[in-house]
């Protein structure tokens, strides 16, 4: 699910009534302080829920809420702010879900607990697989979806972590509606629904001090996870996954960040768990599934000024980045590379934590898309 211009609109409306009357209405005041001022400490835990509206032309109107807590391990400054995430959403077409994601830091970094969870009904847009698909006529799955990942890592050495790593994903109730119009869809592995556990172990590099807004530092992580019908799975499959980040200051309050990705895949997978190009965080603008196959290699950079110098609230963000899916690691075609870029607003929600709400629009070839999320992309 992807939040729309809708949820932008709600929460600035909100946000410019409430400054309105804050001068003139004490409760407003310090209801304005309480969700969109930060006014606690650096150590201090915050929790904040927020409403967010949004329409789809799969779903129609989406309602639900958005919450965030933060916290430090024993409530020490010195140690790594941790992060949950939660938003939550229905629809009156019948539709729901939860998201969950999470990177919590133990006391000291001993332990780094970093997953994310999705239960829902949801449509899935279904364009084929490979690097040459139709992007008029996609299928529609409409299917309930669970996913739960986690790692659980401990401390080797000075940021550098290790521990295993599960994967679960159930598809199921999953009806395969073809296009009305152009083509009818080959039904891939898993159109009927599927069911996956997988176990593997993770090597993660990781000295940021700030999940949401990494002002300096390096993220690198190296997984490797392992499915078979011998251990509750549908298919018998295994995948590599890569992930390298960097942050390097510009002057006093810009960033430029960067990211390298590789997923490979081998063995037979089911259509949802092939490498998914597109989504909110890794090339902007596409559909996530837009592309797919089981191979992928992408890469963006972003250049963030947070907040403007003369503005302590608002902030900006330009970003550029390609991939590319291929069925083996030496069938990637140059020519068949996808590339996306935009440029995104900030706010500054958490003066004190610095952490900022952002409003991407990403464009490609196919048209924009927007996403409105706390945190940064990556």
């Amino acid at each position: 699910m992807r939040p729309t211009i809708a949820n932008i609109i709600l929460l600035l409306c909100l946000t410019t009534t409430a400054m309105a009357q804050s001068e003139k209405n004490g409760w407003v005041n310090r209801q304005l302080n309480r969700f969109f001022r930060d006014t606690t400490s650096a150590a201090e835990r915050s929790f904040r829920v927020y409403p967010t509206l949004g329409y789809a032309p799969e779903t129609g109107v989406e309602l639900g809420a958005s919450s965030l807590w933060l916290f430090r391990a024993k409530g020490d400054s010195t140690n790594r702010l941790s992060e949950v995430q939660a938003f939550s959403f229905f629809t009156f077409k019948g539709q729901y879900g939860l998201w969950i994601d999470n990177a919590v830091y133990g006391d000291k970094d001993k332990w780094f607990f970093l997953g994310r969870t999705r239960i829902q009904r949801f449509p899935l847009l279904y364009y084929g697989i490979g690097h040459s698909t139709d992007g008029d006529h996609p299928a529609v799955v409409d299917a309930n979806y669970i996913l739960l990942r986690q790692r659980v890592l401990r401390k080797i050495s000075p940021n550098l972590f290790f521990g295993p790593e599960i994967d679960y994903q159930h598809l199921f109730s999953a009806d395969f509606n073809q296009p009305e119009e152009g083509p009818h869809h080959a039904l891939p592995a898993g159109s009927g629904g599927t069911t996956n556990l997988g176990f593997g172990a993770a090597l993660v590099y990781d000295d940021r001090h700030n999940v949401l807004n990494v002002r300096k530092g390096w993220f690198g992580e190296i997984s490797y996870l392992g499915y078979h019908p011998s251990v509750a799975s549908d298919f018998q499959f295994g995948s590599v996954n890569l992930d390298v980040r960097a942050f390097h200051p510009i002057k006093k309050n810009n960033v430029l960040a960067w990211q390298l990705l590789g997923n490979f895949i081998s063995g037979e997978v089911p259509f949802n768990q092939l490498a998914l190009m597109g989504g909110d965080m890794m090339m902007r603008g596409y559909y996530q599934g837009r592309y797919r196959d089981k191979n992928m290699l992408a890469a963006q950079v972003e250049y963030r000024m947070l907040p403007f110098a003369f503005s302590q609230r608002w902030g900006a963000t330009i970003f550029a980045g390609t991939a590319a899916v291929a069925p083996a690691i030496k069938a990637f075609q140059l020519d068949k590379t996808q590339f996306a870029g935009g440029a995104g607003l900030r706010y500054l929600l958490f003066p004190k934590k610095d952490i900022f709400l952002r409003l991407d629009v990403g464009m490609t070839r196919e048209g924009p898309g927007f996403y409105f999320f706390t945190g940064e992309a990556f």
